[in-house]
Order: structure tokens, then C-alpha cells, then sequence
């Protein structure tokens, strides 16, 4: 029955009066489907948070419980959702900064506009973490000034900190002017000298592997390095000295910036690392050449990211389609192609070229006609869910390449009724094409009920307002409690029924 009643909770149609009677017996599973209402008053949230304390939080994050309605001292978390979305009262940052839980203060430390005072306290909270917090995203002065902290795990917040100044950021890469750190947490955990091996056996060990100290917390000095290099305020200088560091994970952190001189982006884009390469290769800043290179890089996956490179020349990226498998999201230098070049590419002898651009949405009537007519089952199936083609357009692609696009046919958004429930008979079955016709918004009944007889449909039909009432209500009773919870949360569920189903009647 819990099920049931966590569906009806999340029901847009569930009348006010019987909102207020599951708000009156909710747990923190009822609660949850409660918060995501669109139509709950803010008595009502204000009732809910009083019953489960827990859902406080996520009915201030969601707007629906005001500054008004929240005592600090009773919904710390409330009052803290409202603090990080900058709508809070300066005041509770002041009692929340001494707060018992360190969890809070964490959360505090990371709020936008607190008072200076506030800052100065977290700035010394006893808790690590919570000053690490507060130098992630601290302003200039403040990040400046714990760059200088003695744990390294409040510098590798300073180091990912944009605000901080260029000169600490070199200061934290070279380790030069600054006083060295006193613990890591590694030493903070383990004897010194320590390397956690990959294999640890201890089910509540924090340390990542590889985690080591020998007295110079050399893992988390890497980690800093890491961090400041990924930082784009890190002067070049400070950074291309390390091109030929052994740490992959240093090269990778270079290769990621976009301020690298020509020279240094060229020897990284032929480091025996592929991931290396890969990141070069999708770094927005290298030139035409260094593209044209890396396009014979024998690497699939340094080709497929060079392929999503928003300049990578047209040549390059055909010939890359040839050879890669380039995946489903839509190149970005197809999306930005002339029309001139989208008819050049829809006319490629190629299917793999005509497929790219059958990935867009914006295409001219007469080539979006002429791919939906396309000898190539895969540029059919690409093309298949473009909201402008026609009915007689999809059943074509349907009698050409029957089972093969049944699927992607029904996940056009306007497909119509008629033709869903052709999909859902045709023989040979799909049964990825009961799923998307169970989620699809022009689904009719006799569609639907074919849905029902596929188990991994069956739980998306059953919430489908298009489902007969009489059906949806055999629905509650099913033996999969995900099938009868949405059924229960399905807006076409008789009020009469929603009225039985509740509890104390």
C-alpha cells in the first residue's frame, strides 16, 4: 500500500483535500513526491516540513517555503537552502557558523555573499574540510590569504579557486613563497611514510588510491598542481615548463588549457598517451594544422573528439565519419555548416556523411525530403525523429526498412495516433518501440494496452493518461509495485478511486 500512496502523492489531479490527508501521514518517501507538486500552497509546505522535517530542505530550494516561514534553530537545512540560493537573512549565517554539525558549515562555507565576520570564523573552523570549503569559492583576498593554511587540502580548494590571484596560483605550482604545509590527509589518517595501494581492504577508508605521504604530502602537492593547472587564472608561464612531466594526469591537465603555445599544444598532441592526445584534440584553441594531424591519430578515441572540435575543417570531419565511430551527439561544425555546406554533405556518397547531417533539426524542406528518402537504412533511422516530417513520409521509412526503424519512427514527437498503433502490431516485433510509444504524448488506449504486455513498457504505459480508468485501477494491484505506483500517480485515475485508496476510510 506504501507504493500506492507514494503514486498518489505524485498525481497532478489528486484533489487539495486529499494532499492535506497524505501530508497529514507522509514519511520521508511520500514527503519527496509531495515537494514536486506543482500545485502546493505554501500552508501546505509549511505543514509538510512540520510533519517531515527532511523535506524542509527541498521546499526552500524549490521556492515554496519563504524566509518568513523558516526558523534557522528548527530547519537549520532549510534555512541553509535559502542561504545558498542568496535569499536567506544575513543573521542565520552567524548561528550557522557555529553549528555542531560540521555538514552545516561545509554547506555555509560555500553560500554566496556571507557577512566578513562569518568568513573570519569559517576561515578558522577547527574542521578541515569546512575551511576547504570556504577557500573553493572565497573571494581573492581570502583565497590569497589560505593559500598559506597549513593543511594542503585547503590549498587544493585555493588552487581550483578561479578568484584566486595569478601570483598565488604560481606560488602554489612551484611551491616558492609560500611556508610548506604541515599535514595532508593522508598524514592526518596514517603513519608516515604511507602509499595507499588500489586494493584497500578497509570498507571505511576516504583515501583515494595512490594516496601518499612521506612527510612532503607528495599526493595531494600532485593533486595542487593539478588543481591550479585546470585553473585558467594560472599564469602560461608557470605551466608549459611541465610538458614532459611524467604524471599523465599533469599532461592531461595542460592539454586541457587554451593559452598553450603552438609549440607546446604540438608536443602534447603527440604524447604516447592517448588521453593526452584527446584532450588536445578537442581543445577549442589549437589551430587547423595541429586538426589535420591528429586525423590520422590511430586512436578511435582521439578521432571521435576531434570530430565534436567546433572548427575542425569539413574534409577532416568526412573522412573522420568514414573511420570513427563519432557517436549520437550532433558535431558541432555540422550544426554550424552553411547551407551550402549541408547540401554539399547531404549529397555525399557517403552514408556516414549523410548521416551527420540528418542529426540536424534545421534542415530545408527539399533535403530534409530527400534523406527521409534515403537508400541507407542508417541515415533513415538518424533522420527518423525530425518533427517536420509527414505521416506518409514515416510509413514510407517503415515500409522500406520495417523492424529496423520501427523504434525511432515512434520516438518522432509527431507521429500520429493512427500510426503508433500500427507500430505497436507490426510483425516482426520491436520491443524498444513499445517503450517509446508507452511514453509518447499522441498514444491512444488500443496502442497502450499492446504496451501493457511488455514488461519493460508496462510501468511507463501505466501512468499514461491515455489508459481507459478501468484499466489503470486493475493497474494498482499489480504484482510490480513500480507498474501499480504509477498507475496510482496517473492523472486519469477516477477520484473516487484516489478517495478509496485513502487511508482512514
Amino acid at each position: 500500500m506504501h507504493h500506492i500512496l507514494c503514486g498518489l502523492a505524485a498525481n497532478p489531479a489528486l484533489p487539495s483535500e486529499m494532499v492535506d490527508r497524505l501530508i497529514s501521514l507522509a514519511d520521508e518517501e511520500i514527503a519527496e513526491n509531495l515537494a514536486e507538486r506543482a500545485d502546493l500552497s505554501r500552508a501546505q509546505a509549511v505543514a509538510l516540513a512540520g510533519r517531515v522535517e527532511e523535506s524542509a530542505a527541498r521546499l526552500a530550494y524549490e521556492g515554496r517555503l519563504a524566509s518568513a516561514d523558516i526558523d534557522p534553530s528548527v530547519w537549520p537545512d532549510a534555512a541553509l537552502a535559502l542561504l545558498e540560493q542568496g535569499l536567506g537573512r544575513p543573521e542565520w549565517a552567524g548561528l550557522l557558523a557555529t553549528d555542531p554539525v560540521r555538514g552545516r558549515r561545509e554547506r555555509l562555507a560555500a553560500c554566496p555573499g556571507l557577512p566578513s565576520d562569518v568568513v573570519d570564523t569559517l576561515a578558522t573552523d577547527p574542521d578541515v574540510p569546512v575551511v576547504a570549503e570556504l577557500a573553493l569559492s572565497a573571494a581573492s583576498d581570502v583565497a590569497d590569504a589560505l593559500a598559506a593554511h597549513p593543511h594542503a587540502e585547503v590549498r587544493l580548494a585555493v588552487a581550483d579557486n578561479t578568484a584566486t590571484s595569478p601570483a598565488v596560483l604560481e606560488a602554489l605550482v612551484t611551491g616558492e613563497g609560500l611556508p610548506a604545509a604541515r599535514r595532508c590527509p593522508v598524514c592526518d589518517r596514517e603513519e608516515t611514510p604511507f602509499v595507499h595501494g588500489p586494493q584497500c581492504p578497509r570498507p571505511d577508508c576516504e583515501l583515494p588510491p595512490g594516496a601518499a605521504c612521506d612527510g612532503s604530502h607528495e599526493s595531494t602537492v600532485h593533486a595542487i598542481r593539478e588543481a591550479a593547472f585546470r585553473n585558467p587564472s594560472t599564469p602560461t608561464g608557470a605551466v608549459v615548463g611541465f610538458v614532459d612531466h611524467p604524471s599523465t594526469l599533469l599532461r592531461r591537465a595542460l592539454a586541457a588549457r587554451r593559452d598553450l603555445p603552438r609549440a607546446v599544444f604540438a608536443r602534447l598532441a603527440a604524447d604516447p598517451t592517448p588521453g593526452v592526445r584527446a584532450d588536445v584534440a578537442e581543445n577549442p584553441a589549437i589551430d587547423d594544422a595541429l586538426i589535420r594531424a591528429l586525423a590520422d591519430d590511430r586512436d578511435p578515441e582521439v578521432r571521435r573528439r576531434l570530430a565534436h572540435h567546433p572548427r575542425v575543417p569539413l574534409d577532416v570531419l568526412t573522412r573522420l565519419a568514414g573511420n570513427t565511430r563519432i557517436g549520437a551527439a550532433l558535431p558541432p561544425r555540422i550544426a554550424a555548416a552553411s547551407p551550402a555546406e549541408v547540401e554539399e554533405l547531404a549529397g555525399s556518397p557517403e552514408p556516414t556523411v549523410r548521416m551527420l547531417v540528418a542529426r540536424r533539426r534545421h534542415l530545408p524542406p527539399g533535403i530534409r525530403d530527400r534523406l527521409a528518402a534515403d537508400p541507407d537504412v542508417k541515415v533513415a533511422k538518424t533522420l527518423a525523429p525530425h518533427p517536420d516530417l509527414t505521416e506518409a513520409q514515416l510509413r514510407a521509412m517503415v515500409d522500406r526498412y520495417g523492424v529496423q526503424v520501427l523504434a525511432t519512427v515512434a520516438a518522432n514527437p509527431n507521429a500520429s495516433a493512427a500510426l503508433l498503433e500500427d507500430l505497436v502490431r507490426y510483425e516482426p516485433a520491436a520491443r524498444r518501440v513499445f517503450r517509446e510509444v508507452a511514453r509518447h504524448r499522441r498514444a491512444t488506449a488500443p496502442a497502450l494496452l499492446v504496451c501493457l504486455a511488455d514488461g519493460r513498457a508496462r510501468p511507463v504505459a501505466a501512468g499514461h493518461p491515455a489508459l481507459p480508468p478501468p484499466v489503470i485501477t486493475e493497474l494498482l494491484a499489480d504484482a510490480d509495485r513500480q507498474v501499480g505506483e504509477a498507475a496510482a500517480a496517473n492523472p486519469s485515475l477516477p477520484p473516487a478511486v484516489m478517495a478509496d485508496l485513502m487511508p482512514g476510510r
